[in-house]
């Protein structure tokens, strides 16, 4: 017999949200990012303004989580579109984010609490 796997839904994450023509935003993840999944925890280039995953260790923009990503992106030739979760008020399901690489418990909790300066509490 098969066994079938679900996948993160778009915006499955989510627990609630103030109004959705707010807290949401289209916005371009950058070329090479590649194929990030709903939930993915971003952050967001500085010379560029564009997002990419969270890099806890980087020193370009990303290591400090700015949006949580709806939907399934593929940036992995070309600069992409896609929507995210940018400001709240809003609640996540912690369960359900996706923090890229291999985080400490500490940077997690230190994208955690840069989400929440945005609105976005991650319970």
């Amino acid at each position: 017999m098969t066994t079938l796997v679900e996948g993160p839904h778009p915006g499955g994450f989510l627990v609630w949200e103030t109004a959705r023509d707010y807290t949401r935003e289209t916005v371009t993840i950058a070329s090479g990012a590649g194929v990030l999944a709903p939930g993915t925890v971003l952050g967001r280039i500085t010379a560029s303004g564009k997002f990419a995953a969270h890099a806890p260790g980087a020193a370009d923009g990303t290591q400090t989580a700015a949006a949580l990503l709806w939907g399934a992106v593929d940036a992995t030739l070309a600069d992409a579109a896609a929507v995210v979760l940018i400001r709240g008020p809003a609640i996540v399901n912690r369960h359900e984010i996706t923090n890229p690489g291999t985080p400490t418990e500490g940077q997690i909790a230190a994208a955690h609490a840069a989400l929440a300066t945005l609105g976005i509490l991650v319970r």
